[in-house]
């Protein structure tokens, strides 16, 4: 049995879903997931969040409705990305536990946010709370020693999570919530995270 008594501290990279056609990917999931513990990788909801908020206003959906679809949504991009993997090393993951587990047996986490996110009543359920938010939130609650976002387009050198949020890079609730944080919070991309898998540490 895995020891779960001491998880390793939690290093927290989520990876837009924007990324689902980015030739990179496969490859950067393989990264990832060979660096193994103490990764956690938080999958955006891309696409399948998009098809959401277009049928919200054709069918009136409510926004607590559309909240608990994208969170879905994030879940079914989360298993799109452990295919993506090949190896399927990549443990999918919906609790603390679950996550501690994974670690324990030297694997990098993919969370599936359905469980924790869907009983957080302290998320708004509004499109201003978006994965990367999320993302955040969850960072908190697991103390996280890092925020790393991967997205489609750089941001500019010395920004931080308000100047983000300016840009549209992130959503307008994420500088609050990164503001929570005690470790790093950074921006990166696919290529410059890959990049950096040549010196060692890929989230860093």
């Amino acid at each position: 049995m895995p020891d779960l008594s001491h998880p390793p501290p939690v290093a927290i990279v989520k990876l837009g879903g924007s990324l689902m056609g980015d030739p990179g990917l496969p490859a950067l999931l393989q990264a990832l997931a060979r660096q193994g513990a103490p990764l956690l990788l938080v999958a955006g909801g891309g696409p399948l969040a998009d098809a959401v908020r277009a049928l919200q206003p054709r069918l009136a959906l409510s926004d607590a409705a559309c909240h608990r679809m994208a969170i879905l949504a994030m879940e079914q991009t989360a298993h799109a990305f452990v295919d993506l993997c090949r190896d399927h090393a990549l443990a999918l993951a919906a609790t603390p536990e679950e996550i501690a587990a994974a670690h324990a047996e030297g694997r990098a986490a993919l969370w599936l946010p359905a469980r924790m996110a869907l009983a957080a009543s302290e998320l708004p359920e509004s499109w201003d709370l978006t994965s990367d938010s999320l993302s955040a939130w969850l960072a908190a609650q697991l103390g996280a020693v890092r925020l790393t976002l991967v997205k489609s387009a750089a941001a500019a050198p010395g920004s931080g999570p308000a100047d983000w949020a300016t840009a549209g890079l992130v959503d307008p609730l994420f500088p609050s919530f990164a503001a929570r944080l005690a470790g790093p919070v950074g921006l990166t991309t696919v290529p410059a995270l890959l990049a950096a898998s040549t010196q060692g540490d890929i989230a860093a």
